[in-house]
């Protein structure tokens, strides 16, 4: 679990605990529900085994994809979606509803106060946010910050498939799991390798299209932050004019999918410089100056120290009490074997 910074009545950041996301309703329904709707118990495994577990997911699926999954016919797939649909309110919202169901969003801190601040609070969930930059900009250091302050589980891809299966297993663990944060590092690399030239380049934008399709669902399935690295290329059409003659991989399928941009850059030393390059509630053109490796990290072990003796000092208070009670017992009840208390000053 992810800690989290919400804003309180006098618009300060505050620090939510582990413990009150855990008591977050959930914003799914499980897919083992649409059994007291009449659907087969094998019907619901086979969905499963599909990477369907949540009757939110399996309304995000077209009924072309669910005849393609084994043992499921056209008529299974529309009384399986006639009862998903009762189970969820898929229709129109008022614009008050809809800021009702903006308050569940939760923003996941970076560590940094400057970059809290300059994203609203931290990473959004709901949404993917893309950070981009050169190589040693702070785009895997971030990624390493943020996953320091979580609990995280960790797996490596080594082809776009494997990537993939790996995003379609996760639901399964999210489904049980309070989980807030995703982070994928990188977004674009795997592609750029398994697909080559130009005449690969359609293929490659689809198969990226529906990653990031995938991504977007978990987001909104499981109100999940979802953090992406991408990478630059050299834009040849920059010119001689243009200062920074750069551009993120991934073109436009990739541009649309990101709901937020950051561009970061190397300043001074350890400093890294973060741009708002994109977003809809953030404005565009600000920039900060904030220290990855030292700052952020070191905040995280001074938290870390500040806990460790704030459970010392319980654990001696703990014991202090015992040890004082257990011998005020003794005296009071037992006096002909022990005469005086183990205190000197306190004498009988």
């Amino acid at each position: 679990m992810a800690p989290s910074k919400q804003y309180d009545e006098g618009g300060q950041l505050q620090l939510m605990d582990a413990e009150r996301i855990e008591e977050e309703e959930e914003c799914f329904e499980s897919i083992d529900k649409l059994i007291s709707q009449g659907i087969n118990s094998g019907d619901v495994k086979k969905l499963q085994d599909a990477g369907i577990y949540t009757c939110n997911g399996l309304m995000m699926h077209t009924k072309k994809s669910l005849t393609g999954i084994k043992g499921l016919s056209e008529a299974k797939v529309d009384k399986i979606c006639e009862a998903a649909e009762k189970l969820l309110s898929q229709g129109f919202m008022t614009g008050s509803d809809l800021l009702i169901k903006r308050k569940s969003v939760v923003r996941i801190t970076t560590g940094s106060q400057a970059l809290d601040e300059l994203l609203g609070g931290g990473i959004e969930t709901l949404c993917i946010t893309e950070a981009f930059g050169e190589f040693r900009s702070g785009k895997t250091q971030l990624a390493h910050t943020l996953c320091v302050s979580t609990q995280i589980i960790y797996a490596r891809a080594y082809t776009y498939e494997h990537q993939y299966n790996l995003l379609l297993g996760l639901a399964a663990k999210m489904a049980e799991e309070p989980f807030r944060l995703l982070i994928v590092d990188s977004v674009i690399a795997l592609f750029r390798v398994d697909f080559s030239g130009r005449g690969e380049l359609a293929e490659r934008q689809q198969k990226l299209a529906q990653m990031l399709s995938r991504l977007t669902k978990i987001a909104e399935e499981f109100n999940v932050a979802v953090y992406i690295t991408n990478q630059v290329i050299a834009d040849p059409g920059g010119g001689m004019f243009i200062t920074d003659p750069k551009k993120p991989a991934g073109g436009h399928v990739l541009a649309h999918a990101a709901t937020i941009r950051l561009m970061l850059r190397k300043g001074k030393g350890e400093q890294r410089v973060c741009k708002i390059f994109d977003a809809p509630n953030l404005p565009e053109g600000e920039a900060i100056s904030f220290c990855i490796v030292h700052t952020c990290l070191l905040k995280l072990l001074v938290q870390l120290v500040t806990l460790v003796q704030y459970a010392a000092k319980i654990l001696i208070d703990f014991f202090f009490v015992r040890t004082f009670s257990s011998k005020l017992l003794q005296l009071l009840f037992f006096p002909s074997e022990k005469k005086t208390c183990c205190f000197p000053s306190l004498k009988l």
